[in-house]
């Protein structure tokens, strides 16, 4: 129990120090160019507003990125679809989801430790270190991330089955984002990750009781946010029926996302490796 208590502590020390670094970084850099706009206006503009280009599909294309995307988060317990669902919308040549980070949702669970303790809270507020100050951090860490872990496209989306957890806060410091909730049978969900052995945090793969408890829990806690966000924001997408009516499902969800319709998103699986298609999990 102490051991585990370090752990805890450990990487909670260790994500606070990272955001703490990668803040002020963000803040020197911005100091330094409002110094250089001043003499070199127009080109610091374009710099600070542009990307990347790919190297294949949009070579001729820039992409600006902040706070006010349109990204899209992909996320429910995991085995019910998400992978299928970030692949088929990866094949969209407008979209970009690319593998799980694995990363966010554990920043995230430390930002919910922080709000959660009375005492922490304290220590922060006395430090200087406000609610905006941490909401502006976080969002500079998460885009960072979700940005460069892939190629540019014009939109992103991550797939880290449980960062919807914070689902309402992600809600809140990506005032343009929206969410697709994947919801399966809990039975075949639980059947799916015992049987294939996927190891997932908190889990006890040798308990269907446990793992359906906290399946339960999961789903409870995604659903009750996505339905505090609401459904012009949130999304929820049934596992079985977009196996049985694909088409139906991927028109209906891209238009949610006001996303126009292509084809390929049916045919995901011939995008598999191809530059600006599908890229699979090392």
């Amino acid at each position: 129990m102490v051991g585990k208590l370090k752990q805890n502590w450990l990487l909670a020390c260790l994500v606070i120090s990272s955001v703490t670094v990668f803040y002020l970084g963000q803040h020197a850099m911005e100091c330094h160019h409002r110094i250089e706009e001043r003499s070199q206006p127009l080109r610091m503009e374009s710099v600070r507003s542009t990307v990347r280009t790919a190297s294949n599909v949009n070579v001729n294309k820039t992409f600006a990125y902040n706070k006010d995307m349109p990204l899209i988060f992909i996320g429910g317990v995991p085995r019910s679809g998400t992978t299928l669902m970030r692949a088929m919308l990866d094949a969209h040549p407008d979209i970009r989801c690319g593998e799980e980070t694995r990363v966010i949702p554990r920043i995230l669970a430390v930002k919910q430790m922080w709000a959660r303790s009375s005492k922490e809270k304290i220590r922060l507020d006395e430090a200087g270190v406000t609610d905006e100050v941490l909401d502006s951090a976080m969002q500079a860490f998460l885009l960072e991330i979700i940005v460069k872990h892939g190629e540019p496209a014009p939109y992103l989306c991550n797939k880290d089955p449980f960062a919807l957890k914070s689902l309402t806060y992600l809600a809140r410091i990506f005032p343009n984002a929206k969410f697709l909730l994947m919801v399966r049978d809990g039975r075949a969900s639980v059947h799916s990750m015992i049987s294939r052995k996927v190891t997932i945090a908190g889990f006890d793969l040798n308990s269907y009781r446990d793992c359906l408890t906290k399946w339960n829990r999961a789903i409870e806690t995604m659903y009750n946010q996505c339905m505090e966000v609401g459904i012009q924001r949130c999304m929820l997408v049934h596992y079985e029926q977009l196996v049985l009516h694909p088409e139906r499902w991927m028109r209906t969800l891209l238009k949610f996302l006001h996303i126009p319709w292509n084809q390929v998103v049916l045919h995901h699986e011939e995008m598999i490796g191809k530059a600006g298609g599908v890229s699979l999990s090392k």
